[in-house]
């Protein structure tokens, strides 16, 4: 087992944890990620390596999923077969959570230790993970308490898996638990100490900037959404209105609207693209096989609120806005996921049962 720091222009609690880390477990390998810190900040990586760390890292500031890709990739290279637990290195989490979390660590297992944010957390903190959490539940399924925990463990098994996720920064992170259904990885969720030191005040995270890098495939989807449900609006009252046929409405706004959908998803939302031509013909083909399923639901609640005496165009927005909430995680799974996350699904599903 290997405790993996990522770094980035720390204080005196870094060589702190290393000799914590250390006298705890003085088998657990320490390996910490100088994230372009600079030289200003060298005496502190120097004190953690006196103090028995592995100490790597880059000359310039890439981001903690950058910090974290590298760890992995070294650790693969220069300890096969090792498990893993990431930590801050910024005090936040106790050692006794740390080794807690590494215990749990089982082939295909993505290990979480999860904060109560209870007490005196920042308003920030408590309200940031709050909307992360509930949006993720929303597009994903999959319910997770403290979706920007940073005390994780994952098994030797998961590290070439880690290294293929995109993400450079603290967005990194969201994008792992985002992949991990369709990549066949289980999530296990294991309660920790919440610890916030001066409100906080050392972390990096930019509020704005890394929220926007955070929700960006969220953002994009919807984006993607509101536009198709635009043309779908539109093109549902003209044909209504001249035919008096919904149905007839229903499927032609929907053939446009879900054509519209289906290439800026694709380009612009899950990376479709990367697979060829050869690939879109598997992808339309799956997607409309799910665009038939959710017509027939639209069609359905349509007719049914419409049938209690909903107007068309209310009626038409609580519809779509009950199916959006189905559609990121479908699509994500069952149109877009490239050939290269399904084998790697059937990898990791037999290296469990096997």
């Amino acid at each position: 087992m290997i405790a993996l720091i990522p770094s980035f222009e720390p204080d005196g609690r870094l060589p702190g944890l290393v000799q914590q880390i250390r006298a705890a477990s003085p088998l657990l390998r320490v390996v910490v990620v100088d994230d372009g810190s600079g030289p200003g900040y060298s005496h502190w990586f120097e004190a953690s390596r006196e103090l028995g760390a592995e100490v790597i890292g880059y000359s310039s500031n890439r981001g903690k999923g950058s910090a974290l890709k590298f760890g992995f990739a070294h650790i693969a290279a220069a300890h096969p077969g090792q498990d893993v637990v990431c930590a801050d290195s910024d005090g936040q989490h106790r050692v006794v959570d740390i080794l807690r979390v590494a215990a749990q660590v089982a082939p295909g297992v993505m290990v979480l230790g999860v904060r109560e944010f209870d007490g005196a957390v920042p308003l920030r903190s408590k309200l940031g993970n709050l909307i992360t959490r509930q949006v993720f539940r929303a597009v994903s399924g999959v319910a997770v308490s403290d979706t920007q925990t940073g005390l994780r463990g994952y098994p030797a098994d998961l590290l070439g898996w880690l290294g293929s996720i995109d993400g450079d920064r603290f967005e990194y992170e969201l994008n792992l638990l985002l992949e991990a259904k369709q990549a066949g990885v289980r999530i296990v969720q294991l309660p920790i100490a919440t610890i916030y030191l001066q409100h906080n005040a050392s972390s990096h995270f930019r509020p704005l900037v890394d929220s926007v890098r955070v929700y960006r495939p969220l953002l994009r989807f919807g984006l993607s959404s509101f536009g198709a449900f635009g043309i779908d609006l539109v093109v549902l009252l003209v044909i209504q209105a001249v035919t008096g046929n919904l149905l007839a409405a229903v499927i032609a706004a929907r053939g446009l609207s879900s054509a519209f959908n289906f290439l800026t998803n694709r380009r612009f939302v899950f990376d479709g693209g990367a697979q060829g031509a050869e690939g879109m013909g598997a992808q339309l083909l799956r997607y409309y096989g799910l665009v038939l399923v959710m017509l027939l639901a639209n069609y359905g609640f349509l007719s049914l609120l419409t049938g209690w005496g909903v107007g068309l165009v209310v009626a038409k927005v609580i519809t779509e806005a009950s199916l959006f909430l189905a559609g990121y995680p479908l699509q994500r799974a069952l149109v877009f996921a490239p050939p290269a996350d399904q084998r790697r699904a059937a990898e990791i599903a037999s290296a469990v049962t096997g």
